[in-house]
């Protein structure tokens, strides 16, 4: 299991909102590892995961995105049938609550990604465990 940081940045919901947050991490060589973008009314989220959260912070800052971070856990499957149900009855077990999750495969590879955010309250419990 891999610590990383998730970073959660409101924006407004119209055309070229993701373009230019993709645009500003592309131009600081930073490449982006998850992402997941919900829209809800005139807002929007969008949860990313870069290769280099150090930079992500100073490429962001510099260029006026407020964000959110957010420790998480990177954890490596195998890219086959049950491998995701697995793993999240092994944290179930453990009594971890997600409060975010994102899963992802390249077609035809032999290797998965599972990266995942905890509440806060679950985080004091599993330090004082």
């Amino acid at each position: 299991m891999a610590k990383t940081k998730q970073f959660t940045i409101t924006v407004e919901n119209q055309p070229g909102a993701l373009a230019k947050i993709a645009k500003t991490l592309g131009n600081a060589k930073l490449n982006i590892l998850a992402l997941l973008g919900t829209a809800q009314g005139r807002n929007g989220t969008i949860e990313l995961v870069v290769e280099d959260a150090r930079r992500a912070k100073k490429t962001l800052d510099a260029a006026g995105l407020s964000y959110q971070e957010t420790a998480a856990e990177e954890i490596e499957l195998q890219n086959k049938p049950g491998a995701l149900a697995l793993q999240l009855d092994k944290l179930a077990a453990k009594g971890v609550n997600l409060n975010s999750v994102c899963a992802t495969a390249a077609k035809g590879g032999k290797k998965a990604t599972l990266i995942y955010t905890v509440e806060a309250a679950a985080k004091a419990k599993a330090a004082t465990a």
